[in-house]
């Protein structure tokens, strides 16, 4: 009984330890992820998550090319807090493990779905105008734990369209 207790004990000690390293990132990454969303929330966005290499995927309607530098991303992000102001409603947001495109493998990137309202800000002329849009985005990370590879998926066209429509355009619309 003694012998095939310690046979089955070296058995199990054997065993290769199961390999966290993409649950671990992923929880790293994920803190990555939040203060990311809650900076830009607030428009203090600290570029340094960013690798120098990275790449934002382009995905609006007619975007002019496919992809955009983090120097673009820079000078989109000061333009876009210049003309809108923007509040994360999914808080805090659900974050998801993203995988390999190859491999089909968790490999430490972070996914989340979430819902944002943006408001044209008031002038002299317009009122306030809000619009609430669902978001898709994914963040990919190099092995220094900074960000290579941003998409975000929702529908841009619709609330620019409502933000910058005017009113009486909007009342034609709902009669037909």
């Amino acid at each position: 009984m003694y012998f095939l207790f310690c046979a089955c004990l070296l058995v199990v000690s054997c065993q290769p330890k199961p390999d966290n390293s993409s649950k671990e990132a992923f929880e790293k990454n994920s803190k990555t992820v939040l203060a990311n969303l809650e900076a830009w929330q607030n428009e203090s966005l600290d570029y340094s998550q960013y690798a120098e290499d990275f790449v934002m995927k382009e995905t609006g309607f007619g975007a002019p090319k496919d992809s955009l530098s983090l120097q673009e991303m820079k000078e989109s992000d000061k333009a876009l807090w210049k003309n809108y102001d923007f509040k994360m409603l999914t808080n805090p947001p659900v974050l998801l493990p993203g995988v390999n495109a190859d491999t089909k493998e968790p490999d430490g990137s972070v996914r989340h779905y979430s819902e944002w309202e943006v408001t044209l800000p008031a002038t002299d002329s317009t009122e306030a105008k809000s619009g609430v849009i669902k978001l898709y985005e994914s963040f990919d990370f190099n092995e220094e734990g900074k960000i290579v590879y941003q998409q975000i998926y929702g529908d841009f066209t619709g609330l620019m369209m409502h933000l910058h429509s005017n009113d009486a355009m909007e009342d034609d619309m709902m009669e037909e």
